[in-house]
């Protein structure tokens, strides 16, 4: 009795908290957990295999610690890992003090647990000024979540981030495509054609100033029997153009040594997920 009621304050204390879409957002959720997490890496996998192509995957420190067997699993891939925060929480409303708490814990996690890090991508793409500036205490090589601002959003090339004092980041921002999974499925209902066409768009365009493009293509969407052939339309159509299709730090190491794409490619895309939950429970445990 203790426990339902414990419950329901939960769910009152939520609806005042973030309103009634929490309801809706949850139960899609729950609807996209009900194939498991191994089978949705394993379509994206054998996609990625077929065209030989990199991606990199932004991965939540704390759900990589709590679930060793998917942690393995993904590890045993010859795809990138990177970090995306110690837990998912909005970086903005955090002191300078508790970014680099969380900063700290997840390059501690990523350690214990042997994973290779080069790169950062804050959980909702979401910045402090803090975080800005400690990304280069932590020594990382990139970051991809800051080039989601608006003046960023539509540029198609490699960019340092500048401070208020004039100085430029040690570290390589790059811009963070509109076009993300969540956008077309969750708020337009697109197709797997309507996936692969809205990307391909973009990938021309990168392609006429000989630039980069970067998508957020998240597992638990991706993934899904109903959408993972729009993943492999829009391979069909990278390896038409030529394009290079490495992991994040693959094509930053490139170009920061020869300011060009590998294979002289006309264009450079750069496919990310982000994974911040592994079940369903994962995602409830956010709130």
């Amino acid at each position: 009795m203790v426990k339902i009621s414990r419950l329901t304050s939960w769910i009152k204390h939520l609806a005042k908290r973030r309103g009634s879409r929490i309801f809706a957002q949850s139960a899609r959720m729950f609807y996209f957990h009900m194939q498991p997490f191994h089978k949705l890496l394993d379509r994206m996998f054998t996609s990625l295999e077929e065209f030989d192509a990199g991606f990199t995957f932004p991965l939540v420190a704390s759900i990589a610690d709590k679930h060793q067997d998917y942690t393995e699993f993904l590890k045993s891939y010859p795809y990138e890992i990177a970090i995306h925060g110690y837990k998912h929480v909005r970086y903005q409303h955090l002191s300078p003090k508790q970014v680099e708490q969380e900063l700290y814990l997840a390059t501690k996690a990523f350690q214990k647990n042997k994973i290779p890090y080069k790169g950062f991508r804050a959980p909702y793409n979401n910045y402090s000024e803090a975080t800005i500036r400690l990304l280069e205490k932590f020594d990382f090589l990139w970051d991809i979540g800051i080039g989601y601002q608006q003046s960023y959003r539509e540029t198609y090339h490699f960019f340092n981030f500048k401070f208020q004092n004039g100085k430029k980041s040690t570290y390589t921002c790059i811009p963070l495509c509109k076009w993300s999974d969540d956008f077309m499925i969750d708020k337009y209902n697109f197709s797997d054609k309507q996936i692969a066409k809205a990307l391909t768009i973009q990938l021309r365009k990168a392609k006429e100033v000989n630039g980069v493009v970067m998508f957020d293509l998240h597992p638990i969407r991706i993934g899904r029997r109903e959408y993972i052939n729009g993943l492999k339309l829009f391979l069909e159509q990278a390896d038409k153009h030529n394009a290079w299709v490495p992991s994040v730090t693959e094509a930053v190491e490139y170009w920061r040594k020869h300011k060009s794409w590998k294979h002289d490619a006309p264009v450079c895309c750069l496919l990310t997920g982000d994974i911040d939950n592994f079940t369903f429970w994962d995602y409830l445990r956010r709130f």
